[in-house]
């Protein structure tokens, strides 16, 4: 397969799963990527695609496994090729539907790290500090970059703990999404479902700050509605938010972890403050309750607290 060829079948399976999957932009890319993997792996066994079999997509994801992917990992990639197998099947570039007997690996129930509550609030403070130690002189371009980037991190951070969102959610999210007089914000979510997160007044503070004081400075010919950008100007990329917040970690004294962990960490907070798992299901934009249900925990103290409330034997 050419370089040509190869574009193109990743071009016309990209215009499938929007307009036919109605896949959200982050889905599409990564399935993109999956598949391109694939391909890559069929050329470099000098075998066609016409000809794949389940022998080859075994060998791949044998391949993505040793390089020591998740398991959630390896599970999206084939949860890729059996979309792209389908499609390709119907379209004519394979005989037959060879992925549908490609096995998805067992889930990893390994759950991110959660923060307990005073360590959230450790964390965040920490955010607030940073930034106000950040803003030491206003006239000097590079301090006002630096004052700007700690502004947008301390709002990032306070905007996903109080609203559980995903980091892609968060970030793709324009300034006409957010409202800060009624403190919500409209996210799009997996599948391009939207749903309306709240938030508090810690949430409404930070926001503020960075969009009176730190967004402008960031400004860009790139910038367009963004409300989070790079110091570029452009959206800013998931991968600057998620090394500010392990540096911030190590600065807070609390446990490591990721923008997905301070979504744990919320919607835990919620259960174990008498929140209903339907009410973080929605909060989560879960679509299953079930997901829900292996996302959140409950504690000892929530589950001793509901009991003498409800049994009448309690």
């Amino acid at each position: 397969m050419t370089v040509a060829e190869h574009e193109e079948l990743l071009v016309g399976f990209a215009r499938h799963l929007r307009l036919r999957r109605n896949l959200s932009a982050h889905t599409v890319r990564a399935y993109q990527g999956d598949v391109s993997s694939l391909l890559t792996h069929l050329e470099e066994r000098e075998q066609e695609l016409a000809k794949l079999d389940l022998s080859a997509l075994r060998s791949w994801l044998a391949g993505e496994q040793r390089r020591g992917l998740a398991r959630s990992s390896l599970a999206r990639r084939v949860a890729a090729v059996r979309t792209f197998t389908a499609w390709a099947a119907k379209s004519g570039h394979l005989p037959s539907d060879v992925g549908a007997r490609l096995r998805s690996p067992s889930p990893d129930r390994h759950l991110p790290s959660v923060l307990g509550a005073e360590q959230a609030v450790a964390l965040l403070e920490t955010a607030r500090e940073a930034a106000e130690e950040a803003d030491v002189d206003a006239t000097n371009p590079e301090s006002r970059g630096v004052h700007a980037a700690a502004l947008r991190d301390w709002a990032a951070f306070e905007a996903l703990y109080a609203t559980g969102v995903r980091i892609s959610e968060l970030l793709g999210a324009d300034l006409g999404d957010l409202d800060l007089g009624e403190r919500i914000l409209r996210v799009t979510g997996k599948g391009d479902k939207q749903r309306v997160a709240p938030f508090g007044m810690p949430a409404a503070r930070a926001m503020q700050e960075y969009l009176d004081h730190g967004r402008p400075s960031l400004l860009g010919e790139r910038s367009g509605k963004a409300i989070f950008l790079g110091v570029r100007g452009g959206r800013l990329d998931p991968r600057t938010l998620r090394g500010a917040l392990h540096r911030l970690a190590a600065r807070a004294g609390v446990p490591d972890l990721s923008p997905h962990g301070l979504r744990h960490s919320a919607a835990t907070h919620l259960l174990a403050g008498g929140s209903d798992l339907r009410t973080v299901q929605e909060i989560l934009g879960h679509s299953s309750l079930a997901t829900t249900q292996r996302y959140t925990h409950v504690t000892p103290e929530r589950l001793r607290s509901t009991y003498t409330q409800a049994h009448p034997r309690a």
